[in-house]
């Protein structure tokens, strides 16, 4: 199989993957990809939709999962990251493995949310809100998104300006990286480069 945008190519609206993957030559969305997230951090989930992606990329939640896994480690997290266990969710455009052409919906639940139902609550009513935040943190978009979407209550900011929402753009990320593999031959590594004076070889080997 190879990558396709489900759509023939024509002038101004497709552009052709100039590669050596197993999509080369085939012809993708004009628009390219783009993605939204919605969710809070004590809501009950992340929602992420990615559009633009061709069909026939192989793709499944043992993909994304890891890296779900991999923002979760290291050193210096907080409890959060103790509570949760990320995994991704396929709600739609993914069939049998593949991509189908369509927009790609991804969940991750917020386990944390259990804590949280009341406060968090959809419904009116209930004031004054529980746990409402009304001094703005320092070095936080608290006190500016409080004066651009007039919020008394700083919670509204901080749910959606918050750590949490990252665990969804991993997610897109990992999605984005499969398809320049497999379209463009493209692998992406990070790894560091110096540390004082002490400095990787420029051409030493890179991390797998």
């Amino acid at each position: 199989n190879t990558l396709s945008s489900g759509a023939p190519p024509s002038r101004g609206r497709a552009l052709f993957v100039q590669g050596r993957g197993a999509g080369a030559g085939q012809a993708l969305q004009s628009g390219g990809m783009r993605y939204l997230t919605a969710g809070e951090s004590h809501g009950p989930q992340l929602t992420a939709i990615i559009e633009g992606l061709p069909s026939q990329l192989p793709l499944g939640k043992g993909d994304i999962d890891p890296w779900l896994r991999r923002r979760q480690g290291g050193y210096g997290r907080g409890r959060r990251m103790v509570i949760e266990t990320d995994e991704a969710e396929i709600l739609s455009g993914v069939r049998s493995g593949r991509t189908t052409g369509a927009p790609v919906t991804l969940a991750i639940q917020n386990k944390d949310h259990r804590n949280w139902t009341e406060i968090m609550s959809p419904e009116p009513g209930g004031e004054p809100r529980k746990k409402a935040l009304t001094d703005a943190r320092p070095g936080h978009a608290d006190l500016t998104g409080g004066v651009k979407y007039r919020h008394k209550d700083l919670r509204d900011v901080l749910e959606r300006a918050s750590a949490r929402e990252t665990a969804a753009r991993v997610a897109l990320g990992e999605i984005a990286e499969r398809f320049l593999e497999q379209a463009y031959g493209i692998r992406l590594v990070a790894h560091t480069v110096a540390i004082g004076e002490g400095e990787a070889p420029a051409d030493g080997p890179l991390p797998t």
